[in-house]
């Protein structure tokens, strides 16, 4: 991006635009592996200009962990906002792992919130990932579902991004075990995803 025209940006904007590369380059290199200067030539913009708008690299690591985060707690409580969940009702159960499944196409949100997920080593990270996963937790709880149970959804969620990092839906070899891992976890919602761009 041509720097001239961030600059004639409004703030708010740039903002966003220095966010969307941030989740790009951390997709990429995950927080060790990604410096405030690889942000910034993602976004077109200088490198003093990152640290001024978010102060440290791990300030930065953090909204956009947090943000990709809450698009998931946002999908589920679309969902529960829609109106009455029966708990026992397999078609809201479906509802609630479309929700899920649907935000798995974008590849740079899912590996964002892999490696905050596997950041532990970095306190502030690993904090933000506990309180994030608790987050999540205790929306899926809204929907009347035991610990068990919801217990169980996100750990098949979990199951996915994993299988999606690994890019196992791109490489279905007939007769081999990931393959029929790989579909029996994401059954019908692998036809939902595309190869990354």
């Amino acid at each position: 991006m041509n720097v001239e025209k961030v600059s004639r940006m409004a703030a708010e904007d740039r903002r966003e635009l220095v966010i969307q590369a941030a989740t790009r380059a951390f997709a990429r290199g995950g927080y060790a592996g990604t410096s405030t200067d690889a942000v910034a030539k993602e976004a077109g913009v200088s490198q003093p200009y990152v640290v001024r708008m978010f102060g440290t690299k791990l300030d930065l690591f953090l909204e956009v962990f947090q943000r990709a985060v809450g698009r998931i707690r946002d999908a589920f409580e679309a969902v529960l906002d829609e109106g009455p969940f029966d708990p026992d009702s397999e078609d809201d159960k479906a509802r609630m792992g479309l929700a899920y499944t649907e935000l798995l196409e974008d590849h740079d949100f899912l590996q964002v919130m892999m490696h905050g997920f596997t950041a532990g080593g970095v306190d502030e990270i690993a904090a933000a990932a506990r309180q994030c996963m608790g987050e999540v937790f205790a929306t899926i709880k809204r929907t009347g579902w035991d610990d068990e149970r919801a217990r169980d959804f996100v750990a098949h969620g979990m199951l996915l991004n994993v299988m999606i990092s690994m890019r196992a839906p791109e490489h279905l070899e007939p007769g081999h075990p990931l393959t029929a891992l790989t579909t029996c976890a994401f059954g019908d919602a692998l036809e939902l995803l595309e190869s990354p761009a």
